[in-house]
Protein backbone atom coordinates (compact mmCIF):
# COMPACT_ATOMS: atom_id res chain seq x y z
CA UNK A 1 0.00 0.00 0.00
CA UNK A 2 1.23 3.12 -0.98
CA UNK A 3 1.98 5.90 1.65
CA UNK A 4 0.32 9.67 0.64
CA UNK A 5 1.10 12.22 2.55
CA UNK A 6 -1.24 15.67 1.95
CA UNK A 7 -1.15 18.96 1.41
CA UNK A 8 -4.31 20.90 1.65
CA UNK A 9 -3.37 24.78 0.37
CA UNK A 10 -5.51 27.79 1.67
CA UNK A 11 -4.05 31.36 0.64
CA UNK A 12 -0.56 29.75 -0.14
CA UNK A 13 -0.40 28.33 3.18
CA UNK A 14 -0.19 24.32 4.31
CA UNK A 15 -3.57 24.39 6.06
CA UNK A 16 -6.52 21.27 7.99
CA UNK A 17 -9.87 21.57 8.18
CA UNK A 18 -11.91 19.73 10.87
CA UNK A 19 -14.89 17.73 8.79
CA UNK A 20 -14.45 19.99 5.68
CA UNK A 21 -15.51 22.92 7.13
CA UNK A 22 -13.81 26.16 6.09
CA UNK A 23 -14.82 27.76 9.18
CA UNK A 24 -12.52 25.45 11.64
CA UNK A 25 -9.28 25.88 9.68
CA UNK A 26 -4.90 25.19 11.40
CA UNK A 27 -2.86 26.70 9.35
CA UNK A 28 0.14 24.57 9.93
CA UNK A 29 2.57 25.96 7.94
CA UNK A 30 3.23 29.15 5.53
CA UNK A 31 5.54 27.19 3.08
CA UNK A 32 4.20 23.83 1.29
CA UNK A 33 7.06 23.54 -0.43
CA UNK A 34 9.22 23.01 2.81
CA UNK A 35 6.82 20.54 3.97
CA UNK A 36 6.86 18.80 0.85
CA UNK A 37 10.78 18.63 0.54
CA UNK A 38 10.18 17.42 4.76
CA UNK A 39 8.10 14.29 3.05
CA UNK A 40 10.78 13.75 0.30
CA UNK A 41 13.57 13.82 3.05
CA UNK A 42 11.70 11.07 4.78
CA UNK A 43 11.16 8.37 1.89
CA UNK A 44 7.96 9.88 0.68
CA UNK A 45 7.02 9.30 -2.90
CA UNK A 46 3.66 10.43 -3.73
CA UNK A 47 1.66 13.81 -2.62
CA UNK A 48 -2.08 14.36 -2.47
CA UNK A 49 -1.80 18.36 -3.06
CA UNK A 50 -5.49 19.95 -2.58
CA UNK A 51 -6.25 23.49 -3.67
CA UNK A 52 -8.82 24.29 -1.15
CA UNK A 53 -9.77 27.65 -2.76
CA UNK A 54 -9.66 26.28 -5.93
CA UNK A 55 -12.53 23.87 -4.76
CA UNK A 56 -15.03 26.56 -3.60
CA UNK A 57 -13.92 28.73 -6.54
CA UNK A 58 -14.87 28.07 -10.13
CA UNK A 59 -11.32 27.56 -11.26
CA UNK A 60 -7.88 25.95 -10.02
CA UNK A 61 -6.06 29.11 -7.91
CA UNK A 62 -3.06 27.23 -5.92
CA UNK A 63 -1.66 26.01 -9.53
CA UNK A 64 1.69 28.03 -9.00
CA UNK A 65 2.61 26.09 -5.44
CA UNK A 66 1.75 22.67 -7.60
CA UNK A 67 4.28 23.96 -10.24
CA UNK A 68 7.06 25.22 -7.43
CA UNK A 69 6.76 21.79 -5.39
CA UNK A 70 6.52 19.73 -8.62
CA UNK A 71 10.00 21.74 -9.88
CA UNK A 72 11.82 21.34 -6.80
CA UNK A 73 11.12 17.95 -5.52
CA UNK A 74 10.53 14.42 -7.49
CA UNK A 75 7.20 13.77 -5.52
CA UNK A 76 4.53 12.20 -8.19
CA UNK A 77 1.59 14.57 -6.84
CA UNK A 78 -2.08 13.79 -7.48
CA UNK A 79 -3.66 17.06 -7.54
CA UNK A 80 -7.18 17.91 -6.81
CA UNK A 81 -9.50 21.06 -6.00
CA UNK A 82 -11.03 23.07 -8.18
CA UNK A 83 -10.28 21.31 -11.51
CA UNK A 84 -13.68 22.31 -13.64
CA UNK A 85 -12.88 23.19 -17.28
CA UNK A 86 -10.47 21.45 -20.12
CA UNK A 87 -8.06 24.78 -19.04
CA UNK A 88 -7.60 23.68 -15.36
CA UNK A 89 -6.78 20.06 -16.48
CA UNK A 90 -4.45 21.61 -18.77
CA UNK A 91 -2.73 23.79 -16.23
CA UNK A 92 -3.14 21.33 -13.58
CA UNK A 93 -0.64 18.83 -16.21
CA UNK A 94 1.53 21.40 -17.49
CA UNK A 95 2.35 22.61 -13.65
CA UNK A 96 3.54 19.08 -12.71
CA UNK A 97 0.88 17.13 -11.67
CA UNK A 98 1.20 13.27 -12.50
CA UNK A 99 -2.57 12.77 -11.83
CA UNK A 100 -5.44 15.09 -11.22
CA UNK A 101 -8.25 14.25 -8.95
CA UNK A 102 -11.98 15.39 -10.01
CA UNK A 103 -14.85 15.69 -7.39
CA UNK A 104 -17.26 18.15 -8.26
CA UNK A 105 -16.87 17.64 -11.97
CA UNK A 106 -17.74 13.61 -12.34
CA UNK A 107 -20.63 14.71 -10.43
CA UNK A 108 -21.98 18.14 -12.46
CA UNK A 109 -20.62 17.42 -15.77
CA UNK A 110 -20.01 13.72 -15.67
CA UNK A 111 -19.90 13.96 -19.29
CA UNK A 112 -16.84 15.99 -19.68
CA UNK A 113 -15.07 13.88 -16.82
CA UNK A 114 -15.80 11.15 -18.44
CA UNK A 115 -14.05 12.58 -21.81
CA UNK A 116 -10.81 13.37 -19.39
CA UNK A 117 -10.61 8.95 -18.95
CA UNK A 118 -10.97 8.39 -22.30
CA UNK A 119 -8.43 11.06 -23.27
CA UNK A 120 -5.95 11.25 -20.44
CA UNK A 121 -6.04 7.32 -19.88
CA UNK A 122 -7.32 5.87 -16.49
CA UNK A 123 -4.08 6.47 -14.70
CA UNK A 124 -4.04 10.14 -14.99
CA UNK A 125 -7.31 10.83 -13.92
CA UNK A 126 -8.61 10.42 -10.16
CA UNK A 127 -11.84 9.77 -9.06
CA UNK A 128 -12.78 11.73 -5.66
CA UNK A 129 -15.64 10.21 -4.46
CA UNK A 130 -15.99 12.21 -0.80
CA UNK A 131 -18.80 11.37 0.57
CA UNK A 132 -20.95 11.89 3.95
CA UNK A 133 -23.79 9.57 5.51
CA UNK A 134 -23.01 7.47 1.82
CA UNK A 135 -23.96 10.73 -0.58
CA UNK A 136 -21.37 12.36 -2.77
CA UNK A 137 -20.25 15.70 -1.62
CA UNK A 138 -19.05 18.61 -3.52
CA UNK A 139 -17.78 22.17 -4.36
CA UNK A 140 -14.76 21.61 -1.57
CA UNK A 141 -17.30 19.41 1.02
CA UNK A 142 -19.55 22.57 0.91
CA UNK A 143 -22.63 20.68 -0.94
CA UNK A 144 -24.63 17.30 -0.73
CA UNK A 145 -25.31 15.99 -4.42
CA UNK A 146 -27.68 13.24 -4.88
CA UNK A 147 -25.70 10.59 -6.18
CA UNK A 148 -25.12 7.48 -3.31
CA UNK A 149 -21.57 6.55 -3.11
CA UNK A 150 -22.29 2.99 -4.63
CA UNK A 151 -24.26 3.72 -7.61
CA UNK A 152 -21.70 6.30 -8.18
CA UNK A 153 -18.63 4.56 -7.92
CA UNK A 154 -20.30 1.90 -10.34
CA UNK A 155 -21.43 3.86 -13.17
CA UNK A 156 -17.80 5.31 -13.39
CA UNK A 157 -16.22 1.54 -13.18
CA UNK A 158 -18.33 1.12 -16.21
CA UNK A 159 -16.59 4.34 -17.65
CA UNK A 160 -12.89 3.11 -16.99
CA UNK A 161 -12.18 4.59 -14.03
CA UNK A 162 -9.32 2.79 -11.97
CA UNK A 163 -7.92 5.09 -9.07
CA UNK A 164 -10.68 6.41 -6.60
CA UNK A 165 -10.05 8.82 -3.64
CA UNK A 166 -12.66 7.93 -1.19
CA UNK A 167 -13.14 10.51 2.40
CA UNK A 168 -15.19 9.78 4.88
CA UNK A 169 -16.17 13.49 5.47
CA UNK A 170 -17.65 13.10 8.81
CA UNK A 171 -14.10 11.59 10.37
CA UNK A 172 -11.80 13.43 8.33
CA UNK A 173 -9.44 15.78 10.37
CA UNK A 174 -10.79 14.06 13.89
CA UNK A 175 -8.26 11.07 14.09
CA UNK A 176 -10.71 9.32 15.13
CA UNK A 177 -9.28 5.94 12.83
CA UNK A 178 -10.54 5.52 9.09
CA UNK A 179 -13.92 4.38 7.53
CA UNK A 180 -12.84 0.66 8.02
CA UNK A 181 -16.76 -0.30 7.37
CA UNK A 182 -17.22 1.94 4.43
CA UNK A 183 -14.35 0.83 2.92
CA UNK A 184 -14.85 -2.86 3.25
CA UNK A 185 -17.85 -2.33 1.14
CA UNK A 186 -16.06 -0.43 -1.67
CA UNK A 187 -13.22 -3.02 -2.18
CA UNK A 188 -16.25 -6.01 -1.71
CA UNK A 189 -18.43 -4.55 -4.45
CA UNK A 190 -15.55 -3.11 -6.67
CA UNK A 191 -12.46 -5.57 -6.16
CA UNK A 192 -11.00 -3.99 -9.71
CA UNK A 193 -10.53 -0.56 -8.40
CA UNK A 194 -7.77 1.06 -6.62
CA UNK A 195 -8.98 2.37 -3.44
CA UNK A 196 -7.24 5.83 -2.11
CA UNK A 197 -8.53 6.01 1.90
CA UNK A 198 -8.34 9.05 3.12
CA UNK A 199 -9.82 10.66 6.36
CA UNK A 200 -9.55 9.73 9.95
CA UNK A 201 -5.82 7.81 10.06
CA UNK A 202 -4.49 8.08 13.36
CA UNK A 203 -1.70 5.73 13.75
CA UNK A 204 0.17 2.86 12.32
CA UNK A 205 -2.08 0.40 13.47
CA UNK A 206 -4.74 1.92 11.36
CA UNK A 207 -2.55 2.13 8.08
CA UNK A 208 -1.80 -1.54 8.69
CA UNK A 209 -5.51 -2.25 8.62
CA UNK A 210 -5.60 -0.44 5.47
CA UNK A 211 -3.43 -2.31 3.71
CA UNK A 212 -4.92 -5.75 5.25
CA UNK A 213 -8.25 -4.60 3.68
CA UNK A 214 -6.33 -4.43 -0.14
CA UNK A 215 -6.52 -0.12 -0.24
CA UNK A 216 -4.03 0.85 -3.00
CA UNK A 217 -3.18 3.72 -0.70
CA UNK A 218 -3.88 5.95 2.42
CA UNK A 219 -3.48 9.65 2.38
CA UNK A 220 -2.68 11.23 6.10
CA UNK A 221 -2.74 14.53 7.12
CA UNK A 222 -3.19 15.66 10.11
CA UNK A 223 -1.46 12.68 12.13
CA UNK A 224 1.32 14.12 10.62
CA UNK A 225 0.89 17.48 11.20
CA UNK A 226 -0.02 16.84 15.14
CA UNK A 227 2.59 14.45 15.63
CA UNK A 228 0.49 11.61 16.18
CA UNK A 229 2.79 9.71 13.41
CA UNK A 230 5.89 10.93 13.14
CA UNK A 231 8.04 10.99 9.14
CA UNK A 232 10.31 8.56 11.22
CA UNK A 233 7.84 6.06 11.19
CA UNK A 234 6.67 6.34 8.41
CA UNK A 235 10.21 5.94 7.17
CA UNK A 236 10.96 2.79 9.06
CA UNK A 237 7.43 1.29 7.66
CA UNK A 238 7.92 2.25 4.18
CA UNK A 239 11.73 0.86 4.81
CA UNK A 240 9.86 -2.96 5.66
CA UNK A 241 7.95 -2.60 2.57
Amino acid sequence: MRIIPALDIIDGKCVRLLNGDYQKMTVYSDDPLEMAKRFEAHGMQYLHLVDLDGAKSDRIINYKVLEKIAVKTNLIIDFGGGIKSDDDLRIAFNSGASQITGGSIAVKDPERFSGWIRDYGSSKIILGADVKESTVAISGWLEESDQMIIPFLADYVKKGIEYVICTDINRDGTLEGPAIGLYSELMATFPEIKLIASGGISDIEALLQLDELGCNAAIIGKAIYENRISLQELEKLLLQK
